[in-house]
């Protein structure tokens, strides 16, 4: 068990609604982690509230279906039981003992132990006596869902000689597959002479419940009525549907009133008198059997006048105020009722005239209240009529609640005017209790959310659907006009959007192209930088080699010298300017060589050709003097790019 705690944790929480962790952990821990005792504990089933007290005890009991009955809790032990066993003598311990005859296998073991015993005791007992496994014991008549592991039989009151029925189960029920079916839904087809139901209930709803419901439907009081087509299960009315072991996906079952047990009877009785020769005939009706009709006419009345209402009184929460609307109110009145909407009336406002016109749809607001003698018929006849049903279905989203609290009725009346402003609540301020319940309409128009019409209770079906269909009506002509509006006005919204679209684009196209052009002028710049950097680069070196150069170049001589030598050197295309120079015979060609260079005509770039004959000086010895190369006194040299 230990390690399917969350799971039943999770399917408790989901089957019985609460949220708060603690709170499940508490009341699953009491039944010692026993999910049905643990639904039953905390969703006690109608109809036992009003039932007197007494001893009988309602037990979970197995069928022969191996399926576990639940049944609501049961009642202390009677009070004067309880005196008189604690006025008796300490010393006495027959007072202590439970004495039980317990039925298994068509034998009867009568079982004496210690009521401080637990129950988890007597099934160790009864495994020794009947030699049952107490994982496979299926025990009934022992106290329902008080019955857990650790619960000592005296709190269990038993009666004395308590009859109990064990049975061993051939296969114990998963607590998932118990939470899947109390989770489903269950249809079931009821006739009642000409007339065919047709109920969706869950699988937590009661026999009992189901009866009072055909009640409502029928007015046939569930003790009248007499039924063809339960499966026979020990304790029915106080079983929940899951655990009946009905037909799926239909279970067809067929109801009628039952005959009166006691016919009235008359006697005639002859009075003969001895002193006259007339005789008179009295007929005398039999009073013991003449009230049963009026007094089951006066219990139906005090039970109707035990309804529970639709609304708990200082109700906190809006939304869950409508959920509990709209659950009591269909346990009231049958599921032929509106689906209510479950959440606060802002929401009801958004869920129904705040959509796109094309979504949008009416809200209907019920507004009930249980001091109005006209509330049963409106939701009984009217509300539950199929024409109206159908068209509340279809078009409206339809919104309960019950002023009849005056907590409730202002928490409603400060909702109406937070939503739809001070003059809506004061209409339905102005409502006389006896003119409700009513039926508020609200709808869209012209872009303001507001009360369209209001039906008061005091109208017949007829009227109630006419007045339904000229708010549709209304309604339609109006929802047309806003959707056509939105349409065009998408259509404006489409055309400027799309624009919008295009401008961006060329926007962006504009912007790729702005972004290219700047890259390109960057490269360009990039490049133009490189390229002076490059050519001051060189300009540096060649300057360095001029300079390297005319450190070399020796002095030039004077023009009276002896032995100085003329040198002419013509410069290439385009120039047409000469360079001369004076240089002893004695200097070597590398001297004219660097001179050149210092001028900027390096030997790597230019060639120095001689005139007569030609010959390219750069490839001769550059150590050979000037002498040598017969460039003495004077000569004239040209310069060639090579």
């Amino acid at each position: 068990m230990a390690e399917n705690r969350e799971e039943i944790l999770a399917n408790f929480q989901g089957i019985t609604a609460i949220e708060d962790v603690a709170e499940a952990i508490y009341h699953l821990e009491e039944t010692n982690w026993d999910l049905l005792a643990a639904i039953n504990r905390v969703m006690p089933q109608d109809g036992n509230s009003s039932a007197a007290p007494n001893n009988d005890t309602h037990d979970v009991e197995m069928i022969d279906d191996d399926i576990s009955v639940i049944t609501p809790k049961t009642h202390p032990p009677d009070r004067e039981d309880s005196n008189q066993a604690s006025t008796s003598s300490p010393n006495n311990s027959t007072t202590d003992l439970v004495e039980l005859q317990v039925h298994y296998n068509n034998k009867i073991h009568e079982i004496k132990m210690s009521g401080s015993a637990t129950v988890s005791d007597l099934k160790k007992r009864l495994e020794v006596v009947c030699g049952v496994p107490v994982c496979r014991q299926q025990i009934s008549g022992l106290g329902g869902s008080r019955a857990t592991s650790g619960a000592a039989l005296a709190s269990l009151g038993l009666a004395r000689n308590a009859i109990l029925r064990l049975k061993p189960a051939d296969q114990l029920m998963a607590d998932d597959e118990v939470a899947d079916r109390l989770t489903m839904t269950y249809v079931l087809h009821v006739k009642h002479e000409e007339k065919d139901y047709t109920l969706k209930y869950p699988g937590t709803k009661t026999v009992r419940e189901v009866k009072n419901d055909i009640y409502s439907l029928t007015d046939i009081p569930a003790r009248h009525q007499v039924w063809t087509g339960w499966p026979t299960v020990t304790g029915l009315d106080d079983t929940v549907l899951a655990m009946v072991g009905l037909q799926l996906p239909q279970h067809e079952l067929t109801v009628k009133r039952a005959a009166s047990k006691q016919q009235k009877e008359y006697k005639r009785i002859i009075v003969e008198s001895s002193d006259s020769d007339n005789s008179s005939v009295e007929e005398i009706e039999d009073t013991a059997d003449g009230f049963t009709g009026e007094d089951d006419m006066f219990v139906d009345l005090v039970q109707s006048e035990r309804l529970q209402p639709l609304m708990s009184d200082n109700v906190e929460d809006e939304a869950l105020g409508c959920i509990e609307f709209a659950a009591r109110f269909r346990a009231r009145y049958g599921p032929n009722s509106p689906n209510f909407f479950e959440g606060t009336l802002h929401d009801a406002i958004k869920e129904s005239c705040l959509k796109p016109a094309k979504e949008r749809k009416l809200l209907g607001v019920y507004l009930h209240h249980e001091q109005s003698v006209l509330s049963n018929v409106f939701c009984a006849q009217l509300l539950g009529a199929d024409a109206v049903l159908q068209t509340l279905s279809a078009n409206f989203i339809v919104y309960g609640w019950d002023l009849t609290h005056p907590h409730n009725n202002n928490m409603l009346l400060t909702s109406i005017a937070n939503a739809l402003g001070p003059v809506a609540s004061m209409t339905i301020r102005s409502i006389p209790v006896d003119r409700l319940p009513a039926l508020l309409i609200i709808m869209r128009v012209r872009s303001n959310t507001e009360i369209y019409s209001v039906i008061n209770g005091n109208v017949g079906v007829s009227e109630l659907v006419g007045g339904l269909v000229e708010a549709l009506e209304r309604f339609g002509a109006q929802r047309d006009e806003d959707a056509r509006l939105e349409r065009e006005r998408d259509a404006r919204q489409r055309v400027k959007r799309e624009q919008d679209e295009a401008y961006m684009r060329s926007l962006e196209a504009d912007r790729a192209k702005e972004e290219i052009k700047k890259q390109q002028e960057l490269e360009r710049n990039q490049e133009l930088e490189r390229a002076e950097s490059e050519r001051l680069m060189e300009e540096a070196k060649k300057e360095a080699m001029r300079s390297v150069a005319a450190s070399r170049v020796p002095p030039e001589p004077s023009e009276a010298a002896r032995g100085v030598t003329r040198i002419r050197v013509r410069l290439p295309p385009p120039h047409h300017d000469c360079l001369e120079r004076r240089f002893h015979e004695d200097d070597t060609l590398a001297a004219v060589l660097d001179f050149l260079a210092s001028k900027g005509y390096p030997q790597e770039n230019y060639k120095v050709i001689s005139s007569w004959p030609r010959r390219d000086l750069t490839t001769e010895s550059h150590s050979s003097t000037l002498k040598a190369l017969k460039l003495c006194p004077q000569e004239t040299v040209m310069l060639e790019e090579r």
